[in-house]
């Protein structure tokens, strides 16, 4: 398993912890703290994981109304735990973290949902964040690591 996936796995660990028990902001770092030596000893880059899930928190309001927009037949609340963290993450990563290529984000929440949720999560975790990728495209709205990749594909191939 690769240190960011590990890390991904830590992240959506502790919005999940976070979601069900609601603790105040201020108990966060220790979550993450606790989730990082007891599921990934050895994890490189611990900041990661502190980014993400920083990220997601400071970023809910909007990544929720995105959830909302895009699976409008799923009131927030009824999407399991597990799912709409998944979701949250991928979100974050999908639309505000510039430097991941948005199909690494929508992979690795794949992965997440397939690893952590249900049987259909992999599916439902897909089509959502597919939904909003197929948007950003649309709208010419992708992000520079997006623009990058299509570059670097286009000029192997040359």
């Amino acid at each position: 398993m690769s240190n960011r996936h590990l890390a991904r796995s830590i992240a959506m660990q502790t919005l999940y912890e976070w979601d069900f028990r609601r603790p105040s902001l201020k108990e966060i770092p220790g979550l993450v703290k606790y989730n990082l030596q007891n599921f990934a000893q050895g994890l490189e880059d611990n900041n990661f994981t502190e980014d993400l899930v920083n990220g997601v928190l400071e970023k809910q309001k909007d990544i929720d109304a995105l959830m909302i927009q895009y699976a409008p037949q799923w009131p927030i609340e009824q999407i399991t735990p597990v799912d709409r963290n998944v979701l949250r993450l991928g979100i974050y990563e999908l639309k505000f973290v510039e430097d991941i290529p948005s199909k690494v984000a929508i992979n690795e929440a794949i992965e997440l949902a397939k690893t952590f949720g249900g049987s259909a999560s992999g599916k439902f975790v897909n089509g959502v964040l597919g939904a909003i990728y197929k948007e950003m495209a649309e709208k010419n709205q992708l992000k520079k690591a997006d623009q990058e990749e299509k570059e670097t594909k286009r000029d192997i191939k040359s």
